[in-house]
């Protein structure tokens, strides 16, 4: 049911309030389960003059002509001097002031340059996503509809730095200037933009730190940071942002410490910090972010063991702590995150057995324990994970049989045990690991003929089997593919 709000030119204002209540009496006679909901925007309702529509126009215009050709065909319904008649990707409040320009991946080429902001006056969103427009950000962006809530330039070519004068935009809930080649520094001024829920710059090339000052926007939700060349220690004024969800600084050049701090974040779904110079060990208090689905600290210099409190992440899909420093066992606590698909401890100095724990990760899809310093046998609780598709054991020191309990494990594709110390023979049971691609047993202190069970793989493209103890041939299969 469309409800439409009278113009202030059809009724008075006590017919106006009692025609409210009739429609919203109406709603709840005929739809008693509908949701009403009421917005309150300081948008116009009055008609705006025909000078003023017309200065709208003209700023359309006058951008639209420096554009390319491509572009000016594709905006062929932008003529005239009314442009809230059926011009494409605009549209407009009852007064008839433009409220949304919506020119998302429209190949669009061309710059801001002409484009007369202060003409926008009522703009709601501006969005310019995905296109290929290039040049600076023009200052004059601070003179731009103080109504403004939506600014998104993302996945364009803009080049030169980020004007403060964005600062000025206080209504912005939304800003992205993701995915550009923008350079310099996050300003200060972003302390004025209180009501950000989202702000996207990651894939640029920022330098510099992050400003304190983004620990006082405490109405984020959502803060991309990520691919750029980020140079500050991770500030303890983050934790102040306790609506985050989604928090991603990967892929930078930070350093320091992982602030305790971050285990004030309890509503964060997603924390990638990976790819970075952080050092230090893991707080413990990253266990209150019990919401967690998304884990990524890997490819830094963290050291220490792996907090136990790990174990309390019990939403957590991706666990991705590979490529440090970290000591100490594998923690057994990490057998309670059930809904793990991904587990990366890989590339660090990890010692002592696999937890029997492992085999209670039914979800897995991808276990990387490789290159570290563990011992011991391959746990028999290993064929409980009957989803694995790869499986990294690779460059330990791990003794003993190979478990039969490996071929139940009919999803492989990877499975790679190469430089342990494992003995014995190859169980026959491996015959069973049909859709194999690359098997790598080399380096090992295997022994005895390879069974005839292994003419059942016959996708391998990758097969290591030396330095080993083996005896007889090859079956005369294995080799088809």
């Amino acid at each position: 049911m469309n409800i439409l709000h009278p113009t202030p030119y059809s009724l008075d204002s006590s017919s106006l309030l009692a025609f409210s209540y009739f429609l919203f009496f109406l709603c709840l006679r005929y739809h008693p389960s509908m949701s009403l909901i009421f917005t309150f925007a300081s948008a116009p309702t009055i008609a705006i003059s025909k000078v003023e529509q017309d200065q709208e126009a003209l700023a359309l215009l006058t951008w639209k002509v420096s554009l390319d050709n491509q572009t000016q065909v594709l905006l062929s319904s932008w003529f005239g001097r009314n442009s809230c008649h059926h011009w494409f990707g605009v549209a407009c409040h009852r007064s008839g002031s433009v409220s949304d320009l919506n020119l998302k991946s429209c190949g669009l080429r061309g710059t801001l340059k002409n484009l007369n902001f202060s003409s926008l006056p009522n703009l709601l969103t501006l969005n310019l996503t995905n296109n290929s427009l290039h040049g600076t950000l023009p200052t004059n962006i601070g003179n731009i509809s103080k109504l403004i809530t939506i600014l998104d330039f993302g996945s364009n070519h803009f080049t030169g730095v980020i004007p403060e004068q964005l600062g000025f935009l206080t209504s912005l809930g939304f800003l992205s200037l993701a995915s550009n080649n923008i350079r310099g520094s996050i300003l200060s001024f972003i302390r004025n933009l209180k009501n950000l829920t989202i702000l996207h710059l990651y894939e640029n090339e920022l330098s510099s730190s992050i400003p304190q000052e983004i620990g006082l926007l405490r109405s984020l939700s959502d803060l991309r940071l990520s691919f750029n060349s980020l140079t500050s220690p991770i500030l303890p004024s983050i934790g102040n942002l306790r609506n985050l969800t989604k928090l991603y600084l990967g892929i930078n050049k930070l350093f320091g410490f992982i602030p305790q701090e971050i285990g004030l974040l309890r509503s964060l779904d997603d924390l990638d910090l990976g790819i970075n110079n952080l050092n230090g060990s893991i707080p413990a208090s990253i266990g209150n972010l019990r919401n967690l689905t998304i884990l990524y600290l890997g490819a830094n210099k963290l050291s220490g063991f792996i907090p136990q409190e790990i174990g309390l992440l019990r939403s957590l899909n991706d666990l991705e702590l590979s490529n440090n420093n970290l000591i100490g066992p594998i923690p057994p606590s990490i057998g309670n995150l059930r809904n793990l698909t991904r587990l990366y401890l890989h590339t660090n100095k990890l010692f002592g057995f696999i937890p029997q724990e492992i085999g209670l990760l039914r979800s897995l899809n991808y276990l990387a324990l490789s290159t570290n310093n563990l011992t011991g046998p391959i746990p028999h609780s290993i064929g409980n994970l009957r989803n694995l598709t790869t499986l990294y054991l690779n460059e330990n020191k791990l003794s003993g049989l190979i478990p039969q309990e490996i071929g139940l494990l009919r999803s492989l594709n990877e499975l790679e045990l190469s430089f342990n110390n494992l003995n014995g023979s190859i169980p026959a049971s491996i015959g069973n690991l049909s859709s194999l691609t690359s098997l790598g047993l080399g380096h090992n202190k295997l022994s005895g003929a390879l069974p005839l069970e292994m003419n059942n793989i016959t996708h391998l493209k990758y097969l290591q089997l030396y330095e080993n103890n083996f005896i007889g041939q090859l079956p005369n299969e294995i080799c088809l593919a």
